[in-house]
């Protein structure tokens, strides 16, 4: 028996049309499959009927692969690719498997020989980075950085310090609730003349980036950041 595809499905980075956001081949490959591995099984299926699927949502298995999920549950995620089922991964963080647990199911694809199919879709890394003006010729995405305030800073003056010896873009990722301390703790611990970029909701109506240096973010009132997603991006 022939085994399966896993296709690692895109989804909107907020409340937008997935018709605006992922090209007609994703979303009819999205409407076509019956078997999905998704870390959030409510708002898969919240996607699935905005495309909408081309089966009831009643007959589309769709399994959790999450931080709470146990190693003993892994293997079968496999069953329905090893019976030559092709499956979708979907994420909460736009793309899957990139800051997302669904990279444990793709390692275990390639160890199985199943074929895995990455799809066109909205990256917040990779927009945030496109529009920021740092350079892409080098960069390193961090995810979250420490929530205590001063290991956070002390991880700061440590990325400001790699980026200024390497040439390096820092990208990273907080909570959105602590998005003003991060900024607050940028602030503190970076140079004046370190590049700071603000990427808040990306895609979204509200969309706003920004890049400034540090000096120049210290002489005007914060930016309304908290609790809207945002990737951070600096380069000394």
């Amino acid at each position: 028996m022939s085994k399966g595809r896993l296709y690692l499905i895109p989804v909107p980075l907020g409340q937008t049309e997935a018709a605006a956001a992922l090209p007609q081949p994703v979303l009819a490959c999205a409407q076509g499959l019956a078997h999905f591995v998704a870390e959030n099984a409510k708002s898969a299926r919240a996607f699935l009927k905005s495309l909408p699927a081309n089966l009831p949502l009643q007959q589309i298995g769709i399994v959790e692969l999450n931080e709470h999920t146990p190693d003993s549950a892994l293997q079968q995620l496999l069953e329905p690719l090893l019976a030559g089922n092709d499956v979708g991964l979907i994420s909460e963080a736009g793309c899957p498997a990139v800051a997302d647990p669904g990279a444990t199911l793709v390692a275990m694809a390639h160890e199985a020989g199943i074929k895995v199919v990455p799809m066109v879709g909205p990256s917040s890394i990779l927009l945030a980075l496109m529009a920021s003006g740092l350079t892409g010729q080098g960069f390193t995405f961090h995810g979250y950085l420490p929530s205590a305030s001063q290991e956070r800073e002390k991880r700061l003056r440590e990325l400001e310090k790699d980026s200024l010896q390497s040439q390096r873009t820092q990208i990273f990722i907080e909570t959105p609730y602590r998005n003003r301390q991060m900024l607050e703790s940028l602030l503190k611990a970076c140079a004046p003349d370190t590049r700071i970029c603000l990427a808040t909701d990306l895609t979204l109506d509200s969309e706003q980036i920004r890049t400034r240096p540090v000096s120049a973010w210290q002489a005007q009132p914060p930016p309304d950041i908290n609790r809207r997603p945002t990737v951070f991006l600096l380069h000394a």
